[in-house]
């Protein structure tokens, strides 16, 4: 009997920490490439969303600082957001290396369970050679909180 006590408090206790950190990691990906997505969350509900990752022939270093702009209540399960916010990024090509601006405006849904879905964009205007826009299309992440 205590051992069933004992992993039932187990049980509890790790579901009560894994909804209870304010993390989530996963993948981002578009039509160009993928990254590994990491999420911290400020306590505010505003976060920082920094990724490493594969585009076409470039390999990139991102972070953005995204802000919460509205959670709203669309379902009676998980929770909705939406976010935006201002961030830079490094990349890496064959033949080039560049630093960009970067911003990002995204949608997300949060399941009761420690799943995440999101779509978002994420313009870019590089620096170094010359002012180049890119990031206009959609990205899809999925991630898992603790």
């Amino acid at each position: 009997m205590k051992k069933i006590i004992l992993i039932a408090a187990m049980v509890l206790g790790f579901a009560v920490a894994a909804t209870a950190q304010p993390r989530a990691l996963g993948v981002r990906g578009t039509l160009g490439g993928a990254q590994v997505s990491y999420q911290h969350n400020l306590g505010d509900s505003n976060f920082i969303d920094a990724g490493i990752g594969l585009y076409d022939t470039a390999f990139s270093v991102n972070g953005i600082y995204n802000f919460m702009l509205a959670t709203p209540a669309w379902t009676n399960q998980g929770t909705w957001g939406i976010y935006a916010g201002p961030g830079a990024t490094v990349g890496l090509g064959t033949d080039y290396f560049d630093v960009a601006v970067a911003g990002e405006i995204g949608l997300e849904y949060t399941f009761e369970f420690p799943l995440q879905l999101s779509v978002d964009i994420r313009p870019q205007i590089g620096l170094l050679n010359g002012l180049k826009f890119s990031g206009f299309y959609p990205a899809f992440g999925i991630r898992y909180r603790f």
